[in-house]
């Protein structure tokens, strides 16, 4: 007579279900607070596969994890990153990340399980993105994966966090930052007069005020009367509205050309305002067409807009911000010192001014070798041949 041999003990048992026609195993793991048994159970086409999903069951209450937390995607971890992780950041900073979301992580890793999810998986998708992503883009994409899987490991959803043993690799070369030539910033000038954005192209170029700084600007900072006329650059469209770092706060003399631009802007700006009957804010000195705040992207295509009317130059090589490398080019060749230059541009001291515009600051530093010139005379080679 042959006995049936007894499962294992803590193995659980497993019967067949005729109505779901699957194997199903269940193990009791424990007893709550009133000693009622906590079951898990699970399925599969055969006795073993039924017990595998039971074992891993078992396993994920044993490390804490969520009920349901097996069926749990990474593109729902994105989804409660996106709307419940992000903190008190401002809206272009959640559009950024939302872009970041929908075109680089969920196509590829969207539908797999998280806890599933391995370190070679996230590095193979890094190195996809590689030759399409600069490498502060790639470094912004793990940093929110990183950061979603860490919001479910707090709600107990997976247990470890692989994307901490994963490493960014270098991304394409971004976008070099140019300098305009005197000649094509006389001519950006002169050719752009007719276009809408030319008093903000006028005064980004000789004062090298940043994009942020000039979005946010007010008529109530701008004092064309004043003796001398300047500008008070004490706010950027940062959520803070604070300027990049307090040493970006400043006032700023205006050039004559910009003062006139200036001028001629609030003429044509109040006719234009008198028109419209859905002017947004009076105060904002670069405005839309409606009257309300520009982003970003408003002031990339109207300058590109504007670069068509001048001669030798292609718009789409060039971006807002390069008028304020051509500043600091323009005030390095005329020879004014890195010093002065850092404090035009609003920098803390001069080597961010030096790190970030090397390409665009003279090469050569004169200064020492024509001081040593005059205190130690050097006989000229027709003095030493005769």
């Amino acid at each position: 007579m042959t006995t049936k041999q007894r499962r294992p003990r803590n193995e659980g048992g497993v019967h067949w279900d005729e109505k779901r026609e699957r194997w199903i195993a269940e193990r009791t793991v424990g007893y709550d607070t009133r000693g009622k048994r906590i079951r898990r159970k699970a399925s599969g086409t055969s006795k073993s596969a039924a017990l595998r999903e039971l074992a891993k069951r078992v396993k994920s209450y044993e490390a804490g994890l969520a009920v349901g937390s097996e069926f749990y995607k990474v593109s729902d971890a994105m989804r409660d990153w996106f709307e419940y992780g992000q903190g008190n950041v401002d809206d272009e900073t959640r559009k950024r990340n939302k872009n970041m979301i929908d075109n680089h992580i969920i196509p590829k890793l969207g539908g797999r399980k998280l806890r599933e999810l391995r370190a070679d998986e996230v590095d193979r998708w890094m190195h996809d993105l590689a030759p399409r992503l600069s490498t502060s883009s790639l470094r912004r994409v793990r940093w929110i994966l990183q950061r979603s899987v860490m919001q479910a490991m707090r709600r107990d959803m997976v247990d470890r966090n692989v994307v901490d043993l994963c490493q960014v690799p270098r991304g394409r070369e971004g976008r070099k930052s140019k300098s305009l030539t005197m000649e094509h910033a006389q001519a950006v000038v002169a050719n752009t007069i007719d276009d809408p954005l030319h008093a903000y192209i006028v005064m980004s170029l000789l004062t090298g005020a940043r994009t942020e700084e000039l979005r946010a600007l007010r008529w109530e900072h701008v004092h064309l009367e004043a003796d001398p006329p300047h500008v008070e650059v004490w706010h950027s469209v940062r959520r803070s509205g604070d300027t990049k770092t307090p040493k970006s706060r400043r006032t700023i003399a205006l050039p004559a050309l910009v003062t006139q631009r200036l001028r001629e802007h609030r003429v044509r700006q109040a006719e234009f305002r008198l028109k419209s009957t859905t002017w947004a804010d009076p105060g904002i000195v670069f405005a839309t067409s409606n009257g309300t705040a520009m982003d970003a992207a408003n002031v990339r295509r109207d300058f590109r807009r504007a670069l068509k009317l001048v001669p030798g130059i292609d718009p789409d090589d060039w971006t807002p911000r390069d008028l304020r490398h051509s500043f600091v080019s323009l005030l390095s060749a005329s020879g004014l010192s890195i010093e002065d230059i850092a404090r035009a541009v609003g920098h803390r001291g001069t080597r961010v001014t030096e790190q970030v515009y090397r390409h665009e600051l003279r090469p050569i530093i004169e200064t020492g070798a024509t001081a040593m010139d005059a205190l130690f005379d050097m006989p000229s080679e027709s003095d030493e041949t005769r």
